[in-house]
């Protein structure tokens, strides 16, 4: 009984670690668990959080300034005290001083850091359009290698018939001996090249593992199934490029974050007002005594030279952010519009390929075959056929990994949601 309890819990572990390493993500899943935990993004979520904490205090005050001491006291101590007229010279003060700070100047401050998170808003969606990206390309790529293991599986399948037929053929004469170590050779290439395909599929789930912060060596395979994209109907003029990329929504905003920095130095050269208030505690029998005075301060021309310095450099700054703009526009517009054409005649080159190529060496292979298994053709024309229509799989293979990848590239451009 106990053995069969150990038995059924060792199947029970098998199944489980077969589930486990049999997961499958599908591509949107993989992007899903980038964006919500890749911490390149939880850094800029923390920073965003940070620059608008700090933005509600920007209405503050400037603290109040307290001061105490004597005032109008002389040095001989003994005058201090009351004489026979009960007056003493000199007295204790206590004062507190408060600047009132321009309603302008908190309103220009509170404004522009409230502000501040938002060029950080459009870097982040700059950066997960990176990362969506290089997930992508080392997705499909995933997906192009598992097609070329698959092909690579049944050739193997092929030239193990060939041998074995060769190996009885030879006993017969039938058949010639360097025919039969061309096709070994072959077929140590394959499995030489699925090692090597393996290999680049490790590397890729690496990749992704650590694009979706997960432990590196976590098990999982990927949904093979794709979609080639039709880009003819999708404007990529500058205007709506700038409608969509990051990047530009990232420049636009600094410079609006620019402007209101020149407000907040304009708003520094206004007056700003403040109130004093004295209390003497007069020695002797004396009057307690008190002052009050408002205070101005008046920007002067050498008082205010840092500040028109600042204001010109920022305007010149955002010249500079608008030719930068116009600059990654012209160069998108130039990119996609060149890759979009790239990607019509690759498609047209796939589905000849396709629907031509393949068929007619497949056909070619199997005449071959046929003609050998009948005596009537050299294992050598076999051979050759078949280099030919397994060249012609990879290749084909390649111009779908070329497809997807210009795909990709484009939608980066496009920074498609």
């Amino acid at each position: 009984m106990l053995k069969n309890n150990c038995c059924i819990a060792i199947s029970c572990l098998i199944l489980i670690t077969a589930n486990m390493a049999a997961q499958t993500l599908s591509l949107d899943a993989v992007l899903t668990n980038i964006k919500t935990n890749n911490p390149q993004l939880k850094m800029y979520d923390a920073d965003n959080q940070s620059m608008d904490a700090a933005a509600k205090g920007a209405k503050s005050w400037m603290p109040p300034q307290v001061e105490t001491g004597f005032f109008m006291t002389p040095y001989n101590s003994k005058l201090w005290k009351a004489d026979e007229m009960g007056l003493g010279m000199g007295s204790y003060m206590v004062g507190v001083t408060q600047m009132i700070p321009n309603a302008r100047k908190l309103k220009s401050d509170f404004n522009y850091m409230n502000a501040m998170s938002s060029v950080e808003k459009e870097n982040k969606g700059y950066t997960i359009n990176q990362l969506k990206a290089l997930a992508k390309t080392n997705y499909y790529q995933w997906l192009v290698l598992n097609k070329k293991i698959k092909i690579a599986d049944d050739n193997l399948l092929l030239l193990e018939y060939m041998i074995k037929s060769m190996e009885i053929r030879y006993q017969y004469n039938m058949d010639k001996l360097p025919t039969y170590y061309k096709a070994k050779s072959q077929y140590g290439t394959l499995q030489s090249m699925i090692v090597m395909l393996q290999n680049d599929i490790y590397q890729k789930r690496i990749m992704l593992n650590t694009l979706m912060a997960r432990d590196k060596n976590t098990l999982f395979e990927i949904d093979e199934t794709y979609k080639l994209n039709d880009f003819d109907a999708i404007k990529a003029d500058t205007t709506s490029l700038s409608q969509n990329r990051s990047d530009v929504k990232a420049i636009e905003k600094t410079m609006v974050l620019n402007q209101l920095k020149i407000e907040t130095e304009k708003a520094k050269l206004l007056p700003e007002f403040g109130v004093k208030y004295d209390h003497m505690f007069a020695f002797g029998e004396q009057p307690k005594q008190f002052s009050l005075m408002g205070m101005i301060t008046i920007p002067m021309p050498w008082s205010t030279k840092m500040n028109k310095a600042n204001i010109n450099s920022f305007k010149i700054k955002n010249e500079g952010l608008n030719w930068q703009k116009q600059m990654i526009l012209n160069e998108a517009a130039g990119m996609i519009s060149g890759m979009n054409t790239e990607l019509i005649n690759l498609k047209k080159q796939y589905d000849i390929a396709e629907k031509n190529i393949i068929p007619a060496l497949k056909r070619n292979y199997d005449t071959a075959i046929l003609a050998w298994q009948n005596n009537t053709v050299d294992l050598f024309v076999v051979l050759d056929a078949w280099e030919a229509l397994n060249m012609a799989q990879i290749d084909v293979l390649d111009k779908l990994q070329n497809i997807l990848s210009t795909q990709v590239e484009i939608e980066k451009q496009l920074e498609i949601k």
